[in-house]
């Protein structure tokens, strides 16, 4: 049985995947020609205090999915000396974001790989951010999804302050 030829995909000029594919609030694609849901976000990189504090409202909001956008951004523009900060920063939002849509395998990985990137900073971390504590709120939630499982979807509010300071 012969597989159905591939669409082509969506490519920008440099030849980089891109998806124009609508989606819904926890990032996941929706039909090419689905009526609701957003735009995918080609975010541009902001300075670091304008990323974290949209980010930070991004996830304060219950829209980690977005907030992982915008830290992607910040990721692939920043100096090499912060990129696994940036990266992990990205990976936990993405964490966040697997939790809100129920699959604890994805979010367990993706925290901890956030958090142990996020965590090489905690001694010194740039631009006023918590590193230390973030990596903990990673670990200890990726620690509790796997002992107790997904909280209901009623309750899958996750709350993490980017910046020292802000409790």
């Amino acid at each position: 049985m012969t597989a159905p030829p591939a669409r082509g995909r969506d490519r920008d000029s440099a030849g980089r995947p891109r998806n124009a594919r609508p989606r819904d609030e926890l990032g996941r694609p929706l039909a090419r020609d689905a009526a609701s849901g957003s735009a995918p976000a080609d975010e541009p990189a902001l300075a670091p205090d304008a990323a974290l504090g949209h980010a930070q409202q991004l996830i304060d909001s219950g829209r980690p999915f977005r907030a992982h956008e915008v830290l992607e951004a910040s990721w692939k523009a920043a100096p090499p000396g912060e990129r696994q900060l940036w990266q992990g920063l990205a990976q936990v939002a993405v964490g966040l974001t697997h939790a809100q849509r129920g699959n604890a395998r994805g979010a367990v990985a993706l925290l901890r790989r956030g958090g142990e990137r996020v965590a090489g900073y905690a001694g010194s971390p740039p631009h006023g951010i918590a590193a230390a504590r973030i990596a903990r709120f990673a670990a200890g939630l990726a620690d509790q999804i796997e002992r107790d499982g997904l909280p209901p979807a009623t309750r899958a509010s996750f709350r993490v302050s980017l910046r020292a300071g802000s409790g």
